[in-house]
């Protein structure tokens, strides 16, 4: 006789998520508590990037701290233009328990439009915003894949970019395929950015700005109702003189008319 026995199957194992994934989603909702307006400076038109006018844009910033954590979240917005939430975002997660410091997104910071000195931007906002108060925190390591750079002169762009503010891009293979981007300790790293590229201004000149925009706008617009009320004038003066015309042109041909009658009598 064989004695069946029941089988137990064990427990299934749940997630358990860690205390910075239950902080992140806390505060992932959090709204922007300070706005900066970007000026970015005309600069001249490329084959890859197109034209690149004068912009303005904003930089949202937020910031959180508790005994755990510290947060940082930067994003870049540009008016009348969506722009995904892959892009032009990074955000900074500082672990005050392990003494370390994240980066989101994972895959790597993207800006649009490119080639316009955000990237650095948000990264020297970034690296001032821990220094010098986590500077014997460990920094990430972060992998730059191929894919994240369209072709071999945004990669370019994107190494000059990390190694300006002090990172160091190695290479993991001799096809430049894949790459990784790290940095010793954070004093090594750069807080400024290419001022000649993008500048923030303060509110002082921000009002400047608009007020300055006011007064062209004001002034764009007395010159076109003035121009309106010239064309006015000219409609009127080509509606008459079309009027004159047509009553020379039908007393021209009444006379004619007549004249022929009083040849045939």
């Amino acid at each position: 006789m064989i004695s069946s026995e029941t089988a137990t199957s064990a427990p299934e194992t749940e997630a358990v998520e860690s205390p910075l994934q239950k902080k992140q989603q806390l505060w992932a909702g959090l709204p922007y508590e300070s706005t900066q307006i970007l000026r970015l400076a005309p600069l001249a038109a490329e084959r890859e990037t197109g034209l690149r006018p004068l912009l303005f844009a904003c930089l949202n910033r937020i910031s959180r701290h508790s005994k755990e954590f510290s947060m940082l979240r930067l994003s870049i917005t540009l008016p009348e233009k969506k722009n995904s939430k892959a892009n032009n975002c990074l955000e900074l997660w500082v672990d005050h328990r392990e003494k370390t410091i994240h980066v989101l997104p994972e895959h790597g910071l993207v800006t649009d439009p490119g080639n316009r000195g955000l990237g650095r931007l948000l990264l020297a906002q970034a690296i001032d915003w821990c220094s010098p108060k986590w500077h014997d925190y460990s920094l990430p390591t972060v992998g730059l894949k191929s894919g994240q750079a369209p072709n071999e002169l945004a990669r370019l762009r994107r190494d000059h970019a990390l190694q300006a503010q002090g990172f160091t891009v190695t290479y993991n293979d001799g096809v430049q395929m894949s790459a990784s981007c790290t940095a010793i300790r954070l004093e090594q790293l750069g807080r400024d950015w290419n001022r000649e590229k993008v500048r923030v201004m303060d509110h002082l000149e921000a009002a400047h700005l608009l007020y300055s925009s006011d007064q062209n706008l004001r002034a764009q617009t007395a010159q076109i109702k003035k121009l309106d009320e010239k064309i006015s004038l000219l409609q009127r003066d080509d509606n008459t003189l079309r009027f004159t015309i047509f009553t020379l042109t039908f007393f021209a041909i009444f006379q004619a008319g007549l004249l022929i009658w009083m040849a045939t009598r």
